[in-house]
This record gives C-alpha cells, structure tokens and sequence, in this order.
C-alpha cells in the first residue's frame, strides 16, 4: 500500500471511530458533522472526501458494529468448542443476546441503524452478517441429523428475525439485562423445539 493510500485509510478509520463513539454516545440525530471532524482531527472535506454524507458514514459505522459482532459470535463458538449442532445455534443466540444489552450496539445497530437507513438497508446488512451464520449451522444441524432435511435459507431468515426482534425487546426495555434473560428463554424453546 502506498503512503497516500495508507494516509487516507487512516483518515477513514478517524472518521469512523469518532462517528462511532459519538453515535453510540447520543444517537445519529443530535450528532453533527462539525462535531464529528473536530473529534476526528481533520478537514470537513476529509469527511466528504470518503463519504457521501453523514448518513454513508453512519452505514460505515453500522457495518464496522455488524462486522465485529460476527467476529465476536464466531471466535467465541470455535473456542467453546460445542459438538452438538443445536448447541452451537444456541451458544451464538446467547452471544448475541449478551451483546444486545451493550448500549453502543443497542444505539447503533438496533435503535439507529433502521431509522437511519431504513428497513431494507439494515435488513441486508445484518442479512449480511448474522445470516451466514444462522445457516452454516443449520446445514450442520441437519447434516448431523439434529434437525429435519428442511429448506434452509427460510428458516435461517425466521430465525434471524426471531432474533432481531429479541435484541429490538433488549434495546428498548426499561431493564435490558431482564429482558434479555426473558428473550433467552423464548428462544431456546423455539430452537429446542426444531430438534429431530
């Protein structure tokens, strides 16, 4: 990578890390782009120089929280080391429930990213993301035969949705910590009750 490349990554990533913090902080609307150069260190022009506008560094922003809670859900399945397929989908529902009462991912993620990008947008970003791997362990489950041969790209999106609409409950409850045990149970049930 060039100097110049590797400057103008770093004024990228300046940008996003300050968008980020002020985000989760107090939401997209009361953030504005003046604030967001002076925390980056860099010129207005910087910002448009990388995004459209303040809602394509939002999106940025959106994607980095998407990409790490991937990353997150997928590091700590491997080290948990579970055989049993229905494990693993249930292990990476209480990974994502225990992130869903982290306020930055509850602002961003959960409460922001659909006001801000609208439905279908945010709908293919955590598609992106949290589909993958919702299928890849469903083909495992019905590989081993923990689940019924089923169609699996309609149940990997019901469960996927049964899940965003969990951390929806988190992020907007009064007691997260309460709802996310309250969720927990529900969709363990529903996952228990798809067993073979």
């Amino acid at each position: 990578m060039s100097r110049q490349a590797e400057r103008s990554e770093a004024t990228r990533a300046k940008l996003i890390a300050a968008a980020r913090k002020l985000f989760a902080r107090r939401g997209y609307g009361d953030v504005g782009t003046e604030e967001i150069v002076t925390r980056a260190k860099v010129t207005r022009g910087a910002l448009y120089h990388h995004f459209e506008d303040k809602r394509d560094l939002f999106r940025a922003v959106h994607e980095q929280v998407e990409a790490e809670l991937t990353e997150t859900i997928a590091t700590q399945l491997a080290a948990a080391g579970a055989q049993d397929p229905i494990e693993v989908l249930i292990g990476g529902m209480r990974i994502f429930l225990d992130a869903c009462t982290d306020p930055e991912l509850q602002r961003v993620a959960l409460m922001d990213a659909p006001a801000v990008l609208g439905w279908a947008e945010w709908r293919s970003v955590e598609e992106r993301y949290g589909l993958g791997l919702v299928s890849a362990a469903l083909e495992m489950a019905i590989e081993s035969g923990s689940l019924r041969p089923q169609p699996v790209r309609p149940l990997a999106h019901v469960l996927l949705a049964a899940m965003s609409e969990a951390g929806m409950l988190i992020a907007t409850a009064d007691d997260p910590e309460a709802t996310r045990d309250e969720v927990e149970s529900a969709l363990i049930a529903l996952l228990e009750g798809l067993r073979s």
